[in-house]
């Protein structure tokens, strides 16, 4: 039976410890689905297609990742793609107990669906889509937080807004 997991987030924008739970996940599922989530409660800085367009080129590499886009329940999607895991990364500890929530709840809905907890190496703790943001924001250099790949794109999009 083939493992099929998804990698679901807003991905706003796509940062390099994103990347390296998709490469971990990658060698641990035979397919993933990145799924950027169209969160109506969130103000993004980038469109979903955007965002894609980014993870798409930052995972080019790794042949078992789709990118998708979805609004609604994660494990609906799941369930729509023959998927028995949701892949999470954890940063901390107080990350891990909303985290741990989500995945009560999402066993609560679907319970063939199981949820993956992959923690982040240490040198990508700090490096979240908000911080990116932020940096962005004033100008800072984000070369650091970002796969190289798609650092000119970022830059690019972001002189547009």
């Amino acid at each position: 039976m083939e493992r099929i997991a998804v990698f679901a987030g807003s991905f706003d924008p796509f940062t390099l410890a994103h990347l390296s739970i998709a490469k971990r996940a990658s060698s641990l599922f035979d397919r993933i689905f990145i799924v950027v989530a169209q969160n109506v409660n969130k103000k993004s800085l980038f469109p979903v297609e955007v965002r894609m367009r980014f993870i798409q080129k930052a995972v080019a590499g790794l042949r078992n990742i789709s990118v998708e886009s979805y609004s609604g329940l994660t494990v609906d999607f799941a369930k729509k793609n023959a998927a028995k895991y949701l892949v999470r990364g954890i940063r901390s500890s107080a990350e891990f107990d909303a985290e741990r929530n989500l995945a009560w709840n999402n066993r609560r809905l679907a319970s063939e669906i199981e949820t993956v907890f992959l923690q982040i190496e240490p040198e990508f703790a700090d490096v979240s889509s908000s911080a990116v943001r932020e940096v962005l924001k004033f100008g800072g250099d984000i070369s650091s937080m970002v796969p190289s790949t798609i650092l000119h794109d970022i830059l690019h999009e972001t002189e547009k807004l």
